[in-house]
């Protein structure tokens, strides 16, 4: 009898209920194969070698189109990214894996794992970080950032977010799961030790003084 080859699942990257295995080209949801292009698959690679940090729509062109291919880039990507977020089942108006920023590129926002493979490019350690004091950002003039109290939080929120669940979100807004942090205000960073890209920090000044929750560390800046 001839050996079947089975999928090598140490190459799959997971985030949520998905896994993909770039090397074979192949998308899963759970256990089921996904149907979707090479083009969007090739996009998902390139946003998954940097999770957490804006990939721009140069840096895209340069990865997946030669130098010397003629063909409408501007209307190509926006396809890809259109095909890609079906695949996923992701709303591009509150998306749970990949952020538009308008006019500058995408991030992958979901949350990277990997089944006995290393993620592509674990961004650099910001133990350094701990005991800073830091302004909270923002980008297109969000007047505050969402911060969930703990990990438990930061799992449930991306589930709801992934699923549209919008009263569930408002119910942990409401249980102080899920904190309203204004832009400006000033926090401490007091651990890197969180989930890959968050920082552990505490509040120090409006509603939520003296409360400790995770922040993206993008969403830190030093103050002037």
């Amino acid at each position: 009898m001839a050996n079947v080859s089975k999928p090598d699942e140490t190459r799959r990257l997971r985030f949520g209920p998905f896994s993909v295995d770039l090397q074979a080209g192949e998308l899963y949801r759970r256990r089921k194969k996904i149907k979707v292009q090479l083009l969007p698959l090739q996009l998902l690679g390139a946003l998954l070698e940097k999770p957490g940090e804006v990939i721009t729509r140069e840096e895209l062109k340069s990865k997946l189109w030669a130098a010397d291919t003629f063909v409408d880039f501007e209307h190509g990507l926006n396809t890809a990214i259109k095909k890609l977020r079906q695949a996923l089942g992701d709303n591009p108006a509150k998306p749970g894996l990949i952020e538009t920023l308008p006019k500058k590129g995408y991030r992958f926002i979901g949350r990277l794992e990997a089944n006995g493979a290393k993620p592509p490019a674990d961004p650099p350690r910001t133990t350094a970080l701990a005991g800073k004091i830091f302004s909270v950002f923002a980008e297109d003039e969000i007047e505050c950032v969402l911060a969930p109290a703990d990990k438990a939080s930061l799992d449930e929120w991306q589930r709801l977010t992934t699923l549209g669940d919008d009263v569930g979100i408002a119910m942990m807004i409401t249980n102080n799961r899920l904190l309203l942090i204004e832009v400006g205000k000033p926090v401490r960073a007091l651990s890197a030790d969180g989930p890959q890209g968050w920082l552990e920090a505490r509040i120090l000044e409006g509603e939520h003084y003296g409360k400790t929750a995770l922040l993206p560390s993008k969403s830190l800046r030093a103050p002037k």
